[in-house]
């Protein structure tokens, strides 16, 4: 299915577009703070009211210009990855990583993070951009690359959450598909065996072999977990899956050794259901699911309900009027050096009753920079990291507060050299923050690109909730 949108807007329509979101900057008031009015968000922290009109963006939201010779599309920051993807698949292509959720854009991913299943061979998302046009605090519109004046910022951007700015357009490299992916279930009774069996399959990039293009795995008990081994076919499969409706994508890797799907299908297995979180909104129960409207399933729609619920509390509070204790929101992703996930899942499923997580792995591309070449998240060159992700609630106990298992796991990670993603919530002091997210460079490229902190800090946006 093609969407409407994914079909390339062109050069006019796009200058015209970032000269009306330029007018609006020059309109606010000299100082005023600057945030983006955006019509969706895949953040998962609450955000303080700062009483600043934000930027509307929404202009900002096409590809641009897809160009199957060279392999490289031209695409304005709040383009969505659903939109992206329909533009690039219409030539056989993709993008290097798409992260698993329909709505996030490609902007977002860039200045946060964003991984997926290719992740262990196409590292992060800001690895496969060229150029980024980027509109900065003091309103400026710069082309940053990684050889021009503006090195520093490209290089600062990526997990700086628009503290630097904002990317209005993005040069990005694309790779080719082909139109099917197999996926093999492969089931562990431990963590330590999966990990064992994973690093044998980054050493060598092939399983009972076959070449492995895509890779992530699944816990749902110290048990039992899965890898999910897959790899593009153009051969005519025998069957594809549909997981856009009744059937449910992650029980699927409990009950079958193998499956088919279109590309399309495979970028977004994990919408549809938003991983597993859909459950909390009983839209996986039968009777629930079957008079929903097929285009509700859908993370976004989600995500809306969630965030309606995180501001009013509606749910909470007739759930505690039933007697049930009050929850934490754990909603986090986590990198940790392979050689210690094993120990990592095991102290997760010890002491965070949250189940399943997910594991995805990473190794980043770039290893012409230094040991750590991307300075806000100083993942290093050459090394295996595992992606834990986890995202639920747990009771807060009577002896207990807010916050106590985020800090708990925000301990554990870096004491195993891991690295937490910003997007939801963080509750680090300034001085750990700054030592471990490359607080020093920030600070002088701060400077530079924003001289009157028009645009929060990112301590201020990730700890702070600005």
């Amino acid at each position: 299915m093609t969407h409407h949108n994914a079909e390339p807007i062109g050069w006019d329509r796009h200058a015209a577009a970032v000269g009306r979101v330029r007018a609006q900057l020059a309109a606010l008031p000299s100082g005023a703070p600057v945030r983006l009015a955006k019509r969706t968000s895949n953040l998962f922290r609450p955000r303080e009211d700062m009483g600043a009109q934000g930027l509307d963006v929404s202009c900002l939201a096409g590809v641009v210009e897809v160009d199957p010779a060279s392999r490289v599309a031209q695409v304005q920051g709040m383009c969505t990855y659903e939109t992206l993807v329909d533009a690039t698949l219409a030539h056989g292509l993709m993008p290097y990583v798409v992260p698993q959720l329909k709505t996030i854009t490609l902007g977002g991913a860039v200045t946060g993070l964003g991984i997926e299943s290719s992740s262990f061979r196409n590292g992060l998302p800001h690895e496969s951009v060229r150029e980024l046009d980027i509109l900065t605090g003091s309103g400026e519109i710069l082309t940053a690359t990684d050889d021009n004046a503006h090195r520093d910022l490209f290089r600062a951007f990526p997990n700086s959450y628009g503290s630097l700015g904002y990317s209005v357009r993005l040069m990005i490299d694309l790779e080719p598909v082909q139109p099917h992916v197999r996926l093999r279930h492969v089931r562990f009774t431990s963590v330590p065996s999966l990990v064992d069996t994973l690093e044998k399959i980054l050493a060598t990039r092939e399983f009972e072999g076959h070449h492995v293009d895509f890779i992530d795995g699944v816990v749902f008990s110290a048990d039992e977990s899965y890898l999910v081994i897959a790899h593009f076919t153009d051969s005519t499969p025998p069957y594809t899956s549909d997981y856009t409706g009744r059937r449910i994508y992650y029980r699927s890797i409990q009950s079958w050794h193998e499956d088919f799907l279109t590309i399309r299908d495979y970028i977004w297995r994990w919408d549809t259901d938003w991983f597993w979180c859909s459950r909390g909104l009983f839209v996986q129960k039968p009777l629930v699911r079957r008079v929903i409207p097929k285009r509700y399933l859908r993370s976004d729609v989600y995500g809306k309900v969630i965030r309606f619920e995180n501001k009013h509390g509606w749910y909470a509070a007739l759930q505690q009027r039933r007697g049930a204790l009050p929850q934490e929101r754990v909603v986090q992703d986590v990198e940790i050096p392979i050689e210690r996930t094993a120990e990592f899942v095991d102290w997760f499923l010890t002491n965070v009753p949250i189940e399943p997580i997910w594991l995805c792995p990473i190794r980043l591309r770039d290893t012409s920079h230094g040991v750590r070449p991307w300075p806000h998240y100083p993942l290093e060159a050459g090394r295996d990291y595992v992606n834990v992700g986890f995202w639920s609630a747990v009771p807060i106990v009577p002896s207990a507060a807010d916050g106590d298992v985020n800090k708990a796991i925000e301990h554990k990670v870096h004491a195993l050299d891991g690295h937490k993603s910003l997007y939801s919530d963080a509750y680090y002091d300034q001085d750990e923050f700054w030592s471990l997210y490359g607080g020093e460079e920030y600070a002088r490229v701060k400077k530079l690109y924003d001289p009157d902190g028009r645009l929060p800090d990112l301590y201020a946006k990730a700890v702070g909730r600005r």
